[in-house]
Order: structure tokens, then C-alpha cells, then sequence
């Protein structure tokens, strides 16, 4: 195996042992990136000198008994949201093109800290406002939608463009592209991972976490991004914990809650079948199955976008005033509609997400997480803009796949995408599993163990 293809976790217990250097992983990713990224277009810039440089010196450090830990030497890209001093932050758009950070967001500072080596920064849909990043190619299929808004980020991974990546979500964007390349995404309780520095949609909505392989990946990664920072307003003051799951796949005593509803309705049959199939192994792993009934669905679209759309408005007001042009048409759209939202219609979305949240908390007593699919259909043509459903209901691509990742974002609660197979045009499935507040470790333990049962993951046939 080359060391592009390695997960976090072997490359990490390599690099420890001496048998891989952080020199010769590195130098692999980048020749990965050579060779692709001209078909795949996931990154907005490659920082491939300051990456070689990261790398001879995390290797010098090691030499001489100054291992930082599990990152230490190992390639990241982060989405280009993410400050990182001395480098743009063009959020994908033409309105940041003289944009550059001059310091480092938390994140940035703490994988910095944690001996990563930066490779680049990844394309996002402009300013993170939609589910598709269309300027890059799916991992598995270039001609079908990367997924958003951190689509480069998932891509870079499924490919082999990075080890390990950084995303954000706002309405699902790290869910969204993970589930649609065949890769791990886990967003993380709000406001556990600090989100100082980087780029807002919106700001009670944002949330950053890791885009990896596997899920004892994810963990890794947690580990390094979490505490607070009183420098983001939402940041919790929580003990640190490790997050790292238990090698045992045994699920025994983990209540698992099906939901009745919603999550399995406009769900392409597919992936209802290899979701429902991976609930039944969980099972066999010795975890409970208990139906649930899904609270407050029919007000889901309507308080994500009227917490979304008005907030993102507002922090684009200078911009979208004096220059609009450079925005993109189908965002431009978007901000511009903002500025028809009323106070009271964003009064009542908050209020809408208040009564969710408790709603929520309520159910979560009864079960330990929700298993649902992450994404409705698997990655669509880019060409593509609705899908209609079997009962004659249309809606466009972007709601879809949002539908079912916004409930975590406006609860604010922890919620794991891990893959579960392909469809029969070899397309990947997620399954999306959403759990207690700051109970990030259950979540881990039971995709951990779910993805102990089944063969390891092969990085999508590009190139």
C-alpha cells in the first residue's frame, strides 16, 4: 500500500515507529495531487513547498524524540473558510481574491501545534451558501456533484489528496460531501470546536470537524481541535476527554432509535436498503433497536432557512452592496433574498429551534443516537437540478440533500456520517448518525464498530 493510501491512524503508529517518514508520506500525497487534481479540481491552491518544509521538520523533530502525537507529520487540507497566516482565504470566490489571513484561526493553530503538515487550502461552494461545490468533481464519478459546501475537503480525502481534512456545516456540509465520496464526516456538538477565524455562513449555525477515512480517524482529529476559545462567542468550556473509541465492536446495551419516519421518506430505495442493513448489523453487534418518531419535521426547512438566509445576509451586507457582480449568480440570489427576511420571521425561527432542541433532548433520553441515512440519493449528474420522487413530489438538489442533515445543525447536536456500501452505479451511501450533546464518544464508538464488521475501504478509483 503507498503511503497516500494509508488511514490517519496506521500512518500515525508508522510515522511513531520510525518505518514511514513524514518526508516520504507527504511527498506521495503531493505526487497524488499532481497526477488528479487536474481531473478533480478539490483544491483551490497547493502549498506544496511550505508542505515538503512542514514535513523535513516534523521528521527532524521526531529523529530527535519530539513526537507531538498522532498528527505529527501527517498531511491536511483545510477548507478554504479556515484562516491560515500568510495565505488566502478566498472562500472560493471572486470577492476574496485579495483576501489573506493574518493569523491563524484556532484550528489552524491547533493542528499547527499538533505537528500536521498543511498541503493546501480545498474548494467550498462560494462561501459555503449551497450542497454542491460545483467547480469540483466527485472522488468515485467527476462527472456527478461533489456534494457541499465542503466538497473539496471530501473529495481530497476519498481520493488520496490529503490524509485528513477539515470541513464546515452549516446545514450538513460535512455530512453532505463525506457521505457522497465514500469517507467519514463528523460534526461536532455546537460550539465544541472553536470557530475563530474562520469565514461565517451563520453564525448559530456554523459548526468545524474532520473529514478522515475511518472513524477512529475522526477521533484522532477531535482529540486536536477541541477547547475553548473565548475568542468565538458559541465556544463551550467542557473537559477534555479522548474521544478515541474501543477496539471491541460489542454494542451491547447502546440504544439505537430507527425513526418511523422522515428520514426514510423520499429516500431512494438504495440507500434505504443499505442503511436499514447496516441498522441490522449494529444489531448483531448487540445494540437495541427502538422506533422513534421524529419531532417537528414539517418545521425543519423552514427554521434552517430562517436562521440561515438572514444571518448570512448580514455578514455579506458591505459586500453585497458594493459588489455584487463578483458574487457568483445562485448565492448572489440567495443573499439578496436575506434581505426580505423579517426580524419576526427570524424571531420565530429561533423560537421554532428552541422548541426543536427540547424536542430533541427529550427523544435522546429515550435512545442513546438516531440512525437515518445522511443523504437521501447518492451524488447526482452536475447537470442536474431536481429530483422528482415516486409519489410525483419534486424538489431541487440542494433541499434534498439537506433535508435530512439540518436537524443536527439547528439542534446543534453531534451527528457521524459513515459510509455503508454503493449503489448499483457503484455510488457511495452514509448513514448518519446523530447523538446526545457532547456524547461525541458514543457516536464514534458505535461507527467504530459498525466499520470493524466490514472490509476496509478502498480510495475511489481515480486516476
Amino acid at each position: 500500500m503507498r503511503p497516500y493510501e494509508l488511514p490517519l491512524a496506521a500512518t500515525a503508529s508508522l510515522i511513531r515507529e520510525r518505518r514511514l517518514s513524514p518526508v516520504e508520506l507527504v511527498d506521495s500525497v503531493l505526487e497524488r495531487i499532481e497526477r488528479i487534481e487536474p481531473h478533480l479540481e478539490a483544491y483551490v491552491m497547493v502549498a506544496a513547498e511550505q508542505a515538503r518544509h512542514a514535513a523535513h521538520e516534523a521528521e527532524r523533530e521526531i529523529s530527535q524524540g519530539e513526537y507531538r502525537g498522532p498528527l505529527h507529520g501527517v498531511p491536511v487540507g483545510l477548507k478554504d473558510l479556515i484562516d491560515v497566516a500568510g495565505m488566502p482565504t478566498t472562500a472560493s470566490s471572486r470577492v476574496r481574491t485579495d483576501h489573506r489571513a493574518t493569523a491563524d484561526s484556532t484550528v489552524a493553530a491547533r493542528l499547527r501545534s499538533a505537528g500536521a503538515v498543511l498541503v493546501g487550502k480545498t474548494h467550498t461552494h462560494e462561501f459555503a451558501y449551497g450542497l454542491t461545490t460545483p467547480q469540483t468533481g466527485n472522488a468515485w464519478d467527476r462527472d456527478r456533484v461533489a456534494g457541499g459546501s465542503s466538497g473539496g475537503s471530501a473529495v481530497a480525502v476519498a481520493a488520496g489528496e490529503a490524509t485528513f481534512s477539515l470541513g464546515t456545516d452549516t446545514g450538513g456540509s460535512i455530512r453532505v460531501p463525506s457521505a457522497l465520496n465514500g469517507v467519514v464526516g463528523l460534526k461536532p456538538t455546537y460550539g465544541l470546536v472553536p470557530r475563530h477565524g474562520i469565514t461565517a455562513l451563520s453564525w448559530s449555525l456554523d459548526h468545524v470537524g474532520p473529514i478522515t477515512r475511518t472513524v477512529e480517524d475522526a477521533a484522532l482529529v477531535l482529540n486536536a481541535l477541541t477547547g475553548h476559545d473565548p475568542r468565538d462567542p458559541a465556544s463551550l468550556d467542557t473537559p477534555a476527554i479522548d474521544h478515541r473509541p474501543k477496539t471491541d465492536p460489542d454494542l451491547s446495551g447502546v440504544r439505537v432509535g430507527v425513526p418511523s419516519h422522515y428520514y426514510f421518506e423520499h429516500v431512494d430505495p438504495e440507500v434505504a436498503a443499505a442503511v436499514h442493513h447496516a441498522i441490522a448489523g449494529m444489531e448483531e453487534l448487540g445494540a437495541r433497536l427502538v422506533e422513534v418518531e421524529i419531532p417537528m419535521t414539517r418545521y425543519v426547512q423552514a427554521t434552517q432557512w430562517g436562521l440561515m438566509v438572514p444571518e448570512a445576509t448580514a455578514y455579506h451586507e458591505r459586500t453585497l452592496r458594493t459588489v455584487p457582480e463578483l458574487y457568483q449568480a445562485d448565492v448572489r440570489i440567495l443573499l439578496e433574498a436575506g434581505e426580505l427576511v423579517s426580524a419576526g420571521d427570524h424571531l420565530r425561527a429561533q423560537r421554532a429551534r428552541t422548541l426543536m432542541r427540547d424536542a430533541w433532548n427529550h427523544l435522546l433520553e429515550e435512545v442513546d443516537m438516531v440512525a437515518a441515512p445522511t443523504v437521501p440519493m447518492t451524488a447526482v449528474p452536475a447537470t442536474q437540478e431536481s429530483v422528482t420522487w415516486p409519489d410525483g413530489t419534486t424538489e431541487s438538489v440542494s433541499d434534498a440533500y439537506v433535508r435530512l442533515s439540518a436537524p443536527a445543525n439547528i439542534t446543534g447536536l453531534p451527528a457521524l456520517s459513515v459510509p455503508v456500501g454503493h449503489d448499483t452505479a457503484g455510488m457511495p451511501i452514509g448513514m448518519q448518525l446523530i447523538g446526545r450533546p457532547l456524547d461525541e464518544r458514543t457516536l464514534l464508538r458505535a461507527g467504530h464498530a459498525y466499520e470493524r464488521t466490514r472490509p476496509a475501504r478502498a480510495l475511489a478509483p481515480v486516476g
